[in-house]
């Protein structure tokens, strides 16, 4: 069964950071490109960052390009995701998922190519 749990998520003041973690399980890990999303409160989903399956190319969004690192340890099976410099605006429920295709050949971010989201993990920033 392919599973994804985030986790990392908490209470953060402005001006902070937060560093996510998704771990993945159930399939090839290191064969999958992996997209972390955002969906706040009343809004419909936005994608934050993305990273190829051999962590060789990256994309952000342009809200986070400047305060956002996204990494993966394949042996692992996890995805990072760490963003600093956190507004109230970054307040909003973090999944990852994982693309629909294998090894596909270029990193997309059309967040309809990708499935098995996990639970999320609730990022909050308030002071």
């Amino acid at each position: 069964e392919v599973q994804l749990v985030e986790s990392g998520g908490g209470l953060v003041q402005p001006g902070g950071s937060v560093r996510l973690s998704c771990k993945g399980s159930g399939f090839v890990f290191g064969h999958y490109h992996i997209m972390w999303v955002r969906q706040a409160p009343g809004k419909g989903f936005e994608w934050v960052a993305a990273i190829s399956n051999a962590a060789g190319t990256k994309r952000y969004a342009p809200f986070v390009k400047d305060r956002a690192t996204i990494s993966r340890e394949n042996g692992q099976n996890t995805v990072y995701l760490r963003l600093n410099n956190l507004t109230p605006e970054d307040t909003a429920m973090y999944y990852c998922a994982k693309d629909k295709e294998w090894q596909r050949s270029t990193l997309t971010t059309a967040i309809s190519e990708y499935h098995y989201r996990g639970p999320g993990t609730q990022v909050t920033v308030s002071s």
